[in-house]
């Protein structure tokens, strides 16, 4: 699949987890696979659940990892090497603890910002290269109330608002896709 993407979500498994904010990246990948009529199948290989789709004359892999957060890239790594997908070529949805919920931003490369899941990531790289969907849920104010934060549940309007961010994420996904990340980039934070 040269030159194909590799489209990531990080969370946490498990149903204790499924609607905490830390699991925002998660929230993107089922979204996506619901726009896109596509089903995740369970892959031991790959350390996770995948799908592979065409989009708009891409081919992608959609990936949502079943490892906890702080093992993330061990199943991006997986397969990054099994598909043959650049490390330029992969795009990571997470939680963002210093945007508001709401807001959505694209980046390619930067740090990992205090995150465990892109750690990982980076660790099982070695490279900093890849796409970022930074998915707000805002941060609670003082660095020891961050884990209590993450894993728990935000109140409605907040959720709410971080899954409409999702959405205009997936909206400019095609744009970054196909080759036009600046593009994808003004509309997406234009509009957040």
């Amino acid at each position: 699949m040269d030159a194909a993407w590799l489209i990531v979500g990080l969370g946490n498994p498990g149903a204790r987890y499924e609607r905490t904010r830390h699991n925002a990246g998660f929230w993107f990948v089922q979204a996506l696979c619901r726009r896109l009529g596509c089903t995740l199948k369970a892959e031991s290989k790959l350390r996770g659940a995948s799908a592979r789709v065409r989009s708009g004359g891409v081919d992608g892999v959609i990936l949502k990892p079943d490892t906890f957060m702080n093992e993330s890239g061990q199943s991006v790594r997986a397969a990054a090497d099994y598909f043959r997908i650049g490390f330029d070529r992969i795009v990571v949805a997470y939680d963002d603890l210093d945007l508001p919920p709401g807001t959505v931003r694209l980046k390619q490369g930067g740090g990992h910002g205090g995150h465990n899941g892109l750690r990982s990531i980076f660790s099982h790289l070695g490279d900093q290269a890849f796409w970022r969907v930074r998915l707000g849920i805002g941060h609670p104010g003082m660095r020891e109330a961050v884990t209590p934060w993450v894993l728990s549940r935000a109140p409605a309007t907040e959720e709410q608002a971080i899954i409409e961010a999702v959405e205009r994420a997936i909206d400019v996904l095609p744009e970054l896709l196909s080759g036009r990340s600046e593009a994808a980039m003004q509309t997406l934070h234009t509009a957040s």
